[in-house]
């Protein structure tokens, strides 16, 4: 099996234009080494980055009706920058595949998580212009499954705690109090509990393996109570 076949076998895709899965992977870097002129990926990861960001959004709104425009926005933002990019990239190898000059290689750039997100983002549009916006995607909810799960759950996604309180600071300039209520089972899995309050009211209340996670989870709880419709139609946070 050559490379190209490896990696079309690895991502689950197969191109009916073994072209445009070579301009995806061709680093700009190695288009300038040589004299004969070969396109270079960055025109598709020009368009895979737009592919990306509307199936990241549709996504996103499909499954959180409850989020507004700025947690949609931050969420996104989350998923779809150079880290998160990078990561997916380096689990489908797609540094060994890349096409890179001798300059490039010298210095690690299979590695450069910059060339990793931008080549992650042209093989999405290699894959839009091969076989459509439902085959790009598949490929992109397959490989963010892993890490964000099926986008059941917004903790994974957002930052409750800076959410919760940028919502309640916009209201008052009162601190938001986390306080660990208990800690329970063996050394090697504790289990903390932790609420979250403002202004003297509790919020919520989470659970979790670090006082980390269950301050996440309280104020995840805090937040789903706060957006949760009234009766009365207040949605004040406080």
């Amino acid at each position: 099996m050559d490379a190209s076949s490896e990696l079309q076998a690895g991502i689950g895709y197969q191109f009916q234009n073994p072209a445009l899965l070579q301009q995806a992977l061709t680093h700009p870097s190695l288009a300038n080494q040589v004299r004969a002129r070969i396109e270079d990926n960055q025109r598709l990861e020009f368009l895979g980055d737009a592919v990306l960001q509307f199936i990241l959004t549709a996504a996103l709104y499909e499954k959180f009706s409850t989020l507004d425009e700025g947690a949609l926005t931050k969420a996104r933002a989350q998923l779809a920058n150079t880290k998160s990019l990078a990561a997916l990239a380096r689990k489908i190898d797609l540094g060994r595949h890349l096409h890179i000059s001798r300059g490039e290689e010298g210095t690690g750039g299979r590695a450069k998580a910059g060339a990793l997100a931008d080549g992650f983002e042209a093989l999405i549009g290699a894959i839009f212009l091969d076989g459509g916006l439902d085959a790009a995607r598949e490929f992109v909810l397959r490989q963010f499954k892993d890490d964000f799960g099926e986008f059941e759950s917004a903790p994974t996604l957002v930052n409750p705690k800076g959410e919760l309180q940028e919502l309640l600071q916009a209201k008052s300039p009162d601190p938001v109090h986390y306080r660990t209520e208990s800690v329970s089972g063996p050394d090697h899995a504790r289990e903390f509990e932790v609420s979250v309050s403002h202004r003297g009211a509790e919020l919520g209340r989470g659970r979790g393996k670090s006082k980390k996670e269950a301050e996440s989870n309280a104020a995840q709880a805090a937040l789903d109570s706060i957006r949760q419709p009234k009766p009365d139609g207040d949605n004040s946070p406080t």
